[in-house]
């Protein structure tokens, strides 16, 4: 069984560890392997620059302080054009008086964030990667073992994949676990995590209202789950409609016509008549925490140390600051002549990452809360605190600050400078 030496190992190709990986690999010296478990097509040589945008493309809702990273990095150009701009971010209560409106003027910036088509965000991440020579593409393959510091690879971790029905041995100074919410890498290693089923599942489609959405990003809460509305090219709304899990294969079953008139209901008329929708896809929501993210030879970032509920679009974003935070604590360990994979370094890194994390889920999870509660003191209390919002230069500003990932220290790639 053949075995290959790595300063890091990232296990899981998804966004966010692709994003580690192009952070990390022009890193004079440093040698990279990207683990994944399903075919890397989008990284071959002949794929188009992005195949043609079709009306059922799942988007993804990126923060201003994510441009500042994908700056840092030098992608921001290469997804520029693909964008569609968040200007204005509108919250209301269903039912109720109470509104929040945010303008990416007042916060002296041109957007407050972006949509992107997914599939373009991944193409461009797997064409930069493809430009790398320090970082192999280790895919597809399946995780079958990892252990840390074995006698016979001291300071090192050993990972063993099977791609093809033959195994290989892989060892790291740092082995990343970037492998989603149900992390092999967390199982394998025995890592427990935390998990609140909110009873609720999100209903992800497209559609176009009949009014311009003019740049407009809704953010309704109703009595079964908030509904986003978010701004794209054409037109087009991406839509998460957050409804009782016990209710989701009903929406789901629904014709177009059906759906349609409900989402119409529980949306309002503010954007006119809902016109054409796209296919529709479901996933229950939870709220998972890792109880360690951090181990000696181990980090945990992205959905493998967190999923959050859709409701302000925080999930990516977060686990996309766990990247660069990592990334920077990475490059100035070697830099200073330390082990990169030592416990002293991943705690910096764990340190630095604790109040974000915190705020992120605390947010998210708050927002939940508050807005399912149906009972009346808490309908008054969270419409007279979106008001107060609205008439409050202050906290308006925190708010904003919060959703655009600008809020505690920020690593130098989100400050839009390069490691």
């Amino acid at each position: 069984m053949a075995t290959s030496d790595y300063d890091i190992l990232i296990v899981g190709g998804g966004m966010v560890g692709a994003s580690l990986a192009c952070a990390l690999g022009n890193q004079p010296g440093m040698r990279i392997g990207l683990i994944e478990a399903t075919p890397w097509a989008t990284a071959a040589p002949s794929m188009p620059a992005a195949a043609p945008t079709s009306y059922d493309d799942r988007s993804l809702a990126l923060a201003y302080g994510t441009r500042r990273i994908f700056e840092g990095m030098g992608l921001w150009p290469l997804l520029v054009d693909a964008l569609s701009p968040i200007e204005k971010i509108h919250v209301s209560d269903r039912g109720h008086f109470g509104v929040t409106r945010l303008k990416a003027v007042d916060e002296g910036v041109e957007a407050l964030g972006y949509v992107v088509v997914s599939r373009v965000l991944g193409q461009t991440l797997a064409r930069a990667l493809a430009d790398l020579p320090a970082v192999d593409l280790i895919c597809p393959a399946l995780l079958t073992d990892i252990t840390m510091d074995t006698p016979t690879h001291s300071n090192r971790a050993q990972v063993t994949i099977e791609q093809a029905g033959v195994k290989r041995t892989l060892t790291a100074q740092l082995v990343v676990a970037a492998d989603g919410g149900k992390s092999a890498v967390r199982e394998r290693l025995g890592i427990t995590s935390t998990t609140w089923d909110y009873q609720q599942t999100a209903v992800i489609t497209n559609i176009t209202p009949q009014y311009n959405h003019h740049q407009t990003a809704y953010e309704r809460f109703t009595d079964t789950g908030p509904i986003a509305m978010l701004p794209m090219s054409e037109n087009r709304c991406a839509v998460v409609w957050t409804v009782a899990s016990d209710q989701a294969a009903t929406v789901m079953s629904m014709d177009d016509d059906a759906f349609r008139r409900g989402l119409q209901t529980a949306f309002g008329y503010r954007l006119g008549k809902l016109q054409k929708v796209g296919t529709r896809h479901a996933y229950p929501l939870t709220l998972t925490t890792v109880r360690e993210h951090v181990r000696p030879r181990l980090a945990i970032i992205g959905n493998a140390a967190h999923t959050l509920h859709p409701i302000a679009g925080q999930g990516f974003n977060l686990g996309l600051r766990d990247a660069a935070v990592l990334a920077q604590i990475v490059v100035d360990a070697r830099a200073a002549g330390r082990d990169i994979g030592s416990i002293d370094v991943l705690d910096e890194y764990a340190h630095w990452r604790r109040n974000d994390q915190r705020r992120a889920i605390a947010f998210t999870d708050s927002l939940v809360r508050i807005f399912t509660n149906p009972l009346a003191p808490f309908a008054l209390g969270r419409n007279l605190g979106l008001v107060a919002v609205d008439l409050l230069p202050s906290l308006k500003h925190v708010l904003a600050r919060q959703t655009m990932g600008l809020v505690g220290k920020l690593p130098r790639l989100a400050r839009g400078l390069a490691l």
